[in-house]
This record gives C-alpha cells, structure tokens and sequence, in this order.
C-alpha cells in the first residue's frame, strides 16, 4: 500500500473547506483505481490535514494530482498556501 499526506496551513474557513472536500473531493479519490481510505482531518489553528491510502504508488501519485487539481478549481480562496506533500510505501498498519 501507498499513502499520501498533504499538509494546508492558513485555511481560511475549515468548515467550508471540510464541506467542499466532503461533497466534491471525496468522491474523486474513490474514484482513483487502487482506494483504500482518505481522511480530512482539522487539526487546528487554520491546519488541516489529508491523507490518502491507495494499493499501489500509482492510485497515490494520482490522488496528489486530483488534489492540487480539486484545490485550484475549488478551494482557492480557502487554501491561500500550496500544501507540504509527503507520498510514500506503508510499512505498518492496523
């Protein structure tokens, strides 16, 4: 398994960007050949947090260009900073 973890600091409206991931980004990533799971997590002070989980590298690298995609077109005005992107092989799970 592969995951991808995108770290957004300086959300405007966690909420609003909480509710536009949940409608329109999550069902792209289920989309992605390979889905396991992907979090949205708000983890304060304007921080916000996803990681997706793909069988493969390529489900992984795909979610990260979904992402910038979905966040240009949508979540502009909320995400004023380009995200720290961190990708790579799952070596432990639960």
């Amino acid at each position: 398994m592969y995951a991808a973890v995108r770290r957004y600091e300086g959300v405007t409206d966690t909420a609003e960007a909480g509710r536009l991931v949940s409608e329109g980004f999550v069902p792209l990533m289920r989309q992605v050949p390979g889905f396991v799971a992907y979090y949205w997590v708000d983890a304060g002070n304007g921080v916000m947090i996803s990681t997706s989980v793909f069988e493969d590298q390529a489900g992984a690298e795909e979610s990260v260009s979904r992402a910038a995609d979905f966040a240009r077109d949508n979540l502009a005005s909320l995400l004023p900073n380009p995200p720290q992107v961190t990708a790579g092989q799952v070596v432990a799970s639960a």
